[in-house]
């Protein structure tokens, strides 16, 4: 990997963990506690996730049990969870809040299914005007002298077989999600 080529790769790099994080949020049946990422609760007059106001365990293969550190956080813990995309209303024992993933129907997995290719095709486009913005930095340098019309070449060429080695890194991941989506 080139100079050049190096804060670029990392950039691409970044768009794909994002893509593996928007990932793990996605409900695939089973419990995961990473649903839970994108939730916030109130916290003395901060959004805080979950995971930092409680602890989260998965019981078994389709809950979570969710322990707030403080009995005083159990209600503002469970009104965010009925509150968001989740769709699941969890249950309140006083000392613990258990969530259980009801089975996901066909239709729901297909749809999931559309939402993890749309992802991916996003964090591909997210890549290419990566790339795109590369190549024109590299042409701007080129101009300036600053660049030899090979050495351009040779930029351009290795940008694009990143950009391959990228595209097929999500394509990969997509296609993992979208097994794990479908499977029961």
């Amino acid at each position: 990997m080139s100079e050049q080529a190096a804060p670029y790769e990392d950039k691409m790099k970044k768009s794909i963990a994002t893509l593996e994080s928007d990932f793990a949020t996605i409900r695939v049946g089973r419990a995961n506690p990473h649903v839970l990422d994108k939730i916030t609760v109130d916290y003395y007059g901060a959004p805080t996730p979950i995971a930092q106001v409680g602890n989260i365990a998965v019981t078994d293969g389709r809950t979570l049990a969710i322990t707030p550190w403080e009995s005083s956080m159990m209600k503002p813990v469970e009104r965010a969870i009925q509150a968001s995309e989740l769709g699941i209303n969890p249950s309140n024992d006083g000392k613990v809040i258990r969530i259980v993933f009801p089975e996901l129907t066909e239709e729901r997995r297909k749809t999931a299914a559309k939402d993890v290719k749309k992802k991916g095709e996003d964090c591909k486009v997210a890549v290419r005007n990566i790339r795109r913005d590369a190549v024109d930095h590299f042409k701007k340098l080129e101009k300036k002298s600053e660049l030899s019309e090979d050495q351009l070449a040779d930029l351009e060429d290795e940008i694009q077989k990143l950009v391959d080695k990228k595209t097929k890194e999500i394509d990969g991941l997509v296609e993992r999600k979208t097994k794990d989506i479908m499977s029961i």
